[in-house]
């Protein structure tokens, strides 16, 4: 009976240890559940002391349940809000900045969201960010290695197309969507649309900041 009982514990164990995949959506959905698990350090606390870690997840989730509540999937409320589907949840989930333009149409498309939480939206700088927590979760990691494993070969391709320089992540696009592959599986496409940022040669006569010399 202790052995049987034994064996149940290490699976019991075993099961809530292992990682279990989940859809991007379903993801984006629970990012803020999982910040309101996580409890800053204090060195992260010293770090964002003029933001707040917890406001900002208490709002992405009563942003996210009057998504719901509208029955709308991001693809339908970037459409309506005339952004990519990603930086619809980005604005969801408190990593852009609301425009007045766009506030208009998300009171719209969300007539659940409180006026507060709105006006929250535009008046307050984004902390963009994220926490390594977010690293164990699988469908995040596996982004994130393939994007190291062929990161090499993207940059020599880069500045063999390009020049010498890098791709820019705030003049940016990126989109998610799926298509089906030639077995008929479903596959994921992410893309990825930066401007081109080159190296300049730092020319002395273009420095119009010198440092003083004391």
């Amino acid at each position: 009976h202790k052995q049987s009982k034994a064996r149940r514990t290490d699976v019991n164990r075993q099961d809530t240890s292992r990682p279990t995949m989940i859809g991007l959506g379903t993801l984006v959905r629970q990012l803020p559940r999982l910040a309101l698990r996580i409890r800053p350090t204090a060195a992260a606390a010293r770090l964002y002391s003029s933001h707040s870690a917890l406001e900002t997840a208490e709002r992405t989730r009563r942003l996210l349940d009057a998504k719901d509540d509208a029955g709308l999937s991001y693809d339908d409320l970037a459409s309506r809000l005339g952004v990519t589907n990603t930086y619809a949840a980005q604005l969801l989930l408190g990593q852009a900045r609301l425009t007045p333009d766009t506030a208009a149409r998300l009171r719209e498309c969300l007539p659940g969201a409180s006026p507060d939480d709105v006006d929250a939206m535009q008046s307050l700088h984004p902390m963009r960010g994220f926490d390594d927590e977010i690293l164990k979760e699988p469908n995040v990691y596996r982004t994130y290695e393939a994007i190291t494993h062929y990161g090499e070969a993207i940059k020599s391709i880069i500045n063999e197309q390009c020049g010498d320089g890098i791709m820019s992540a705030i003049d940016f696009y990126c989109d998610v969507g799926t298509t089906t592959g030639k077995h008929g599986e479903r596959r994921v496409v992410i893309t990825f649309n930066g401007k081109f940022l080159p190296h300049i040669e730092q020319r002395s006569d273009d420095n119009t900041a010198k440092s003083p010399r004391d």
